[in-house]
């Protein structure tokens, strides 16, 4: 796992690492109790969905908040993994030809493409529920209330309240563009609530008080904001082949977004304000959440 002196570059690389691991280990074949079978495509589609390197920002943030607070660092492991689930699972489902239509993704072919859409979806539906198992077995080391919590908390963030919900907002807004209003609350939905859980997620495990857990909640939820304004300029400006997916894919369908509305110097200057205003969320906790802080600022600047 990360070491508090280690730099913020080895830190998220450790901790995608960590969660790789975990993630290869826990979508082996090895039959669980109470599985009947793991068939051999489906699994390799899940494997082929969630194995694919990237980041793993989602898992990261739920590692460092919940280390902020003093939470269990096995425990928030595992919650990272079942995030990255619901993540990977988002991703294929993104991909479909009904939805985005993609082929590429992270450099690699689209499960859809790789495999064929049937198993496609049922991997996402697989990765989905996957998700839940992984917080409610035994392995994580939580209280049964701290489970429920996590439970609830990502359901919500992931379903038609949430992540899902954005989803079929982005959709509409390609027949019927959004003011900016509807664009925010789209994002704020789509990209924003898987992130604003993963911080939340990191005062559950830390059995944190209300006060914390809204605290990060908030911290989430502008960082979330920052990523989509982020990915909404490199879907403008960045090579396909740098990024490892299609981009200017947004403007081609007139999809309104915050960039298009109102132009690439307001959304870096916009940026700022967000990092600025995540950044100012985390004072209470001193020198200890520079970590954080410095996650926002990698947030706003990422090139991928």
């Amino acid at each position: 796992m990360t070491d508090e002196r280690s730099s913020f570059p080895e830190r998220l690389k450790s901790n995608a690492v960590a969660v790789e691991a975990l993630l290869e280990t826990l979508l082996d074949p090895a039959v669980r109790g109470g599985e009947i079978s793991r068939p051999v495509n489906l699994l390799e589609a899940m494997r082929h969905a969630v194995l694919n390197g990237g980041k793993r920002l989602r898992p990261f943030l739920v590692s460092e908040t919940a280390a902020l607070l003093g939470g269990d660092v096995q425990a928030a492991l595992r919650i990272g993994a079942a995030l990255e689930c619901i993540h990977c699972y988002s991703l294929v489902h993104d991909d479909l030809p009904a939805m985005d239509n993609d082929d590429m993704r992270r450099g690699k072919p689209t499960v859809h493409v790789a495999f064929d859409e049937a198993t496609a979806i049922l991997a996402g539906d697989s990765l989905l529920t996957f998700s839940f198992d992984i917080i409610a077995a035994p392995e994580t080391a939580l209280s049964d209330r701290q489970k429920t919590a996590l439970v609830l908390a990502l359901a919500r963030a992931a379903g038609h309240g949430g992540m899902a919900g954005g989803q079929a907002l982005d959709l509409a807004a390609e027949k019927s563009a959004p003011d900016e209003t509807g664009i925010v609350l789209l994002q704020s939905m789509k990209t924003g609530a898987l992130l604003r859980f993963a911080c939340e997620a990191g005062a559950i495990i830390a059995d944190a008080a209300a006060e914390d857990r809204q605290r990060l909640r908030a911290f989430g939820e502008k960082i979330g904001l920052a990523f989509q304004l982020a990915d909404d300029l490199l879907d403008l400006t960045a090579d396909a082949a740098h990024i490892g997916k299609a981009t200017g894919k947004d403007a081609a369908r007139g999809k309104g977004t915050l960039v298009a509305l109102h132009g690439q110097p307001w959304a870096e200057q916009r940026l700022e304000s967000l990092v600025a205003e995540a950044e100012a969320l985390l004072e209470p906790y001193g020198a200890r959440s520079e970590v954080l802080a410095e996650t926002a600022r990698f947030i706003a600047n990422r090139r991928n």
